[in-house]
């Protein structure tokens, strides 16, 4: 686990590898949330998760029009709380993420959400954790 010194927008801003993440959450207008005390658990895609959408998602996603898909969409990346690899370690869980939807967790042979693959655990960050996954969560809706 890293040492924590970021809260968790500052955090994946420094890392490089979520601008696409860091914009989205901008233009969603929940930076001040995500700043805010928490805790949070934040399964964050890298920009390449984003770029495996079909040509134009990101770009229609931003739009202000689209501020309530993009929000749905990012807040269903959030968990209440602070939620670390050691908690679900050989576990299944259906934690209800911060849009209201149960997200499939399963820490039975690595760690995977609703699908996409955690490849980076437990970054730790001042208001909670951030887990980086391979790919962009999307509601059933």
């Amino acid at each position: 686990m890293t040492t924590e010194k970021h809260d968790i927008v500052d955090t994946a801003v420094a890392a490089g590898s979520f601008t696409t993440l860091v914009a989205a959450v901008t233009a969603a207008g929940l930076v001040d949330t995500l700043k805010g005390a928490g805790p949070f658990t934040v399964f964050a895609p890298t920009d390449e998760a984003f770029a495996a959408l079909p040509a134009g998602t990101v770009d229609d996603l931003v739009k202000p029009e689209n501020k309530d898909k993009l929000t749905a969409i990012l807040t269903l990346h959030v968990l209440s709380g602070a939620v670390h690899a050691a908690d679900i370690a050989g576990k299944t869980l259906s934690p209800a993420s911060v849009n209201g939807e149960a997200l499939a967790v399963d820490g039975t042979n690595g760690v995977t959400v609703n699908g996409a693959k955690v490849v980076t655990a437990d970054i730790a960050c001042t208001n909670g954790v951030i887990h980086v996954i391979d790919t962009v969560l999307l509601p059933k809706g």
